[in-house]
């Protein structure tokens, strides 16, 4: 059942309608977007619209929240949890603009819009989680749920924002609040500042090595370099410019790691939890750190027997070009490629171009279609905040489900990486009117130059799979509250989706249908597809290794139970010897630009991957074992996960679908570790 716009909601919108009057209507934030599908019309945003915007979003949050709270009536589901679950939207709208956009158009002006109101927003968020009484009235709604006849999406949605409060410190004890606070705000510039600094370290570097090669430390350019440059010395001072960002300097980290670790213990002290680790994983699958720990474990010990024999080849390799010289880390990605073409006889530039970025964007379209009978049409006339950035309308037949925007170069104003987000979640109005969803996928591929495309390495095509898996979650998402909706699912499931369109990406009969030679239209050979098939398993020790080592380091961090002086450095190079990682392997990330657990919100929660990794694996078996890799009766139920959001308990989701818990196996036969 819809519930209708209620009394208190009324009152609330009655009030925005008087604020209106005051503000200057000149910000396009203040009115209807008027492009179609309401697209933010990124042509009319100037930086100079987002402080207006953001101090006016936050009064009228703060309005709706006294509307709620001074409610003579009894709290109810309407006029208290739905009131609350609705309010802020042009705060929502406005910091989904900006925030997206800080991470792939960067420029002095955002740094410092970000600087301004990253602790206005800190500060915003905890008036809200310690508002007492909106938490009474939160409280009340809860406490009678299974009394008030709601349906179970509405269940959830009160089980959900009850616990958010909780977990945002509604019950903090009024005597450790305004510390609770300064935490808050400390943590959100820190953080802020964590990330500003590892961009600037990486554009700051480039090497020019001849006319035609300028090494940055952009993975699109470096990691190709380190694999194929001859030159042991020169490999070595790159890599070494790789692994010492922020380690001191002018966009030094290492203080702020310090900080951020023990305010965040601090603050989950405060909220009742031995560690930050015991906090964050309260509220995923994963529930504790030992069984973390347990999950990653299981696996690293087969992940470092592999790891161990690949070095030894490797060792060999370059004990035949400089007979006596030790091998260093800087010299591992250069000897696994080299041996790589001489075991599989494959060469990535003979990969490359099967591989062209629009054949592998179409093939995950087709994925999408075959699956879930999705088409992606090209709109060069929708509003886009960059010319680089392409724009599709996704469709179901002939009804729009959303819109995604796909950005896949470099530019010195944007971050590293990859990553999905959104410009608007898919939700259902106060009066049942679906709102589509707006997303967002963002990548960092090679250019194209002007006689050939941007050509993708294999890992690449799986990259552009995941982020695209990603996508598909939020597009699809079929949920009435924006809050329980689409991606907003635990860090530990959130990874499926995505990882699961790897299996399609690399499984050799879909690589038929997607990878053609970018200047012949051939087809991709069954002998390259065969190399490629027989290297999947090449080179798992070292990637798994270096990705549980990173996962184990976040964790160490955040099972940290008093309060110490961190050295990162030293820190790292203790929770390494511990798990006996060998010399020529580092973390995957070293902590001075380790992002994911500083920044962007996969604290305690990096093992996320390899958790996820096993129902991925699991998952895609079942579609394996069916003899169809697009069964319609299990892309209907996968699907299903896929638009629940977190509606329904995420593993109970996942059993739905397949039938049963899942297992390791799949994963261990797929690395070849088993």
């Amino acid at each position: 059942m819809i519930h209708k716009i209620t009394i208190a909601v009324a009152a609330a919108v009655m009030l925005l309608a008087g604020c209106k009057n005051k503000i200057d209507m000149s910000n396009p934030f203040f009115s209807d977007w008027g492009t179609p599908y309401e697209i933010p019309d990124f042509g009319r945003i100037k930086t100079e619209h987002y402080m207006p915007a953001f101090r006016e979003g936050i009064k009228r949050q703060k309005d709706e929240i006294k509307s709620i709270v001074n409610n003579s009536e009894p709290a109810t589901f309407e006029n208290t949890v739905l009131a609350y679950e609705y309010s802020g939207q042009l705060l929502k709208d406005v910091s989904s603009v900006f925030f997206n956009l800080s991470e792939c158009e960067s420029s002095d002006e955002m740094d410092a819009i970000a600087e301004e109101v990253a602790p206005l927003l800190s500060a915003h968020e905890d008036d809200i989680a310690l508002n007492d009484k909106l938490f009474k009235r939160i409280k009340a709604v809860y406490d009678q749920r299974q009394d008030l006849g709601l349906n179970a999406e509405q269940t959830r949605l009160v089980e959900e924002q009850y616990k958010g409060f909780v977990r945002a410190g509604a019950n903090v004890p009024e005597a450790q609040q305004p510390r609770f606070r300064e935490i808050n705000e400390q943590l959100a510039s820190l953080t802020l500042r964590f990330a500003q600094n590892v961009l600037k370290a990486t554009n700051d570097y480039k090497l020019t090595v001849d006319d035609s090669t300028v090494v940055t430390l952009d993975m699109p350019t470096w990691e190709p370099f380190m694999q194929t440059c001859p030159d042991r010395d020169l490999r070595n001072e790159v890599w070494h410019a790789y692994i010492t960002r922020c380690c001191g300097g002018k966009y030094d980290n290492l203080g702020i790691i310090d900080s951020i670790v023990n305010l965040r213990l601090e603050r989950a002290n405060i909220l009742g939890y031995p560690t930050h680790a015991d906090y964050v994983l309260d509220d995923c699958l994963a529930k504790t750190p030992e069984n973390v720990y347990r999950c990653l474990m299981e696996i690293w010990e087969p992940a470092l027997k592999k790891a161990i024999q690949e070095r030894d080849i490797y060792k060999k390799m370059l004990e035949q070009d400089e007979p006596g010289a030790r091998m260093r880390p800087a010299d591992w990605r250069y000897y696994a490629e080299k041996y790589r073409k001489q075991k599989y006889a494959i060469d990535d530039a003979e990969v490359r171009p099967y591989f062209a970025l629009d054949s592998v964007r179409e093939g995950a379209f087709m994925v999408a279609n075959r699956l879930y009978g999705l088409t992606f049409k090209e709109r060069t006339d929708l509003p886009t905040y960059d010319s680089e950035a392409r724009c599709f309308e996704v469709m179901q037949g002939d009804s729009t489900v959303g819109i995604l925007y796909m950005d896949f170069h470099p530019r010195a104003s944007k971050r590293s990486g990859a990553w999905m987000t959104e410009f608007r979640g898919q939700h259902r109005t106060l009066d049942g009117k679906n709102v589509m969803p707006i997303i967002q996928v963002v990548c960092n591929f090679t250019k194209p130059t002007a006689d050939r495309p941007s050509l993708l390495s294999f890992d690449e095509s799986e990259t552009l799979f995941h982020e695209f898996g990603h996508a598909l979650h939020g597009l699809l998402s079929n949920c009435t509250y924006p809050s329980i909706a689409g991606t907003n699912v635990p860090r530990d499931f959130v990874e499926l989706p995505s990882q699961v369109m790897e299996n399609w990406c690399r499984h050799p009969q879909v690589m038929k249908m997607y990878a053609h030679h970018y200047q012949t239209g051939e087809t991709i050979p069954d002998a390259l597809i065969k190399k490629i098939a027989a290297a999947q398993t090449y080179g798992q020790g070292f990637m798994t290794t270096e990705l549980l080592a990173a996962s184990l380091l976040d964790m160490d961090y955040y099972t940290i139970r008093e309060k110490q002086h961190i050295e990162p450095i030293r820190f790292e190079e203790q929770a390494m010897q511990k798990i006996g990682l060998i010399y020529e392997i580092i973390s995957r990330y070293r902590s001075p630009y380790f992002q994911h657990i500083f920044t962007t919100g996969y604290d305690a929660g990096y093992y996320s991957y390899t958790w996820t990794a096993i129902l991925d694996a699991d998952a895609f078996e079942a579609f394996v074992e069916s003899g169809d890799l697009f069964n319609p009766e299990l892309a209907k139920r996968f699907r299903h996960l896929l638009e629940s959001g977190n509606t329904v308990e995420p593993m109970e989701l996942y059993r739905q679908f397949r039938g049963k818990d899942p297992s390791p196996k799949a994963l261990l036969k797929r690395k070849g570790m088993l």
